[in-house]
């Protein structure tokens, strides 16, 4: 009895689907081909908005050496570990 039914509501979707489908477009919508928008002006009132407190001024950090020393030595050192394998 219950695969009954199901079969009933299956093929009464399946019938409802087609009729929808010839009505024209997805859902039956008809579009148009072109669509315009028009917007109307909004006026928009309010306050300048800034932190309340000081300005405060710091001085520039000064130059330092890098404690990164590139190797001189390292490609004939990679060489001569390649040749004692």
């Amino acid at each position: 009895m219950k695969r009954l039914a199901g079969f009933v509501a299956g093929g009464a979707l399946m019938l409802f689907a087609g009729v929808a489908l010839a009505q024209g477009g997805p859902g039956g919508v008809q579009y148009a081909e072109k669509t315009e928008y028009t917007f109307d002006d909004d006026v928009v009132t309010g306050d300048l908005v800034r932190p309340d407190g000081e300005l405060t001024v710091v001085r520039k950090k000064g130059k330092q050496r890098s404690l990164i020393r590139v190797r001189q030595h390292f490609i004939p050192e990679m060489l001569k570990s390649v040749e004692d394998i």
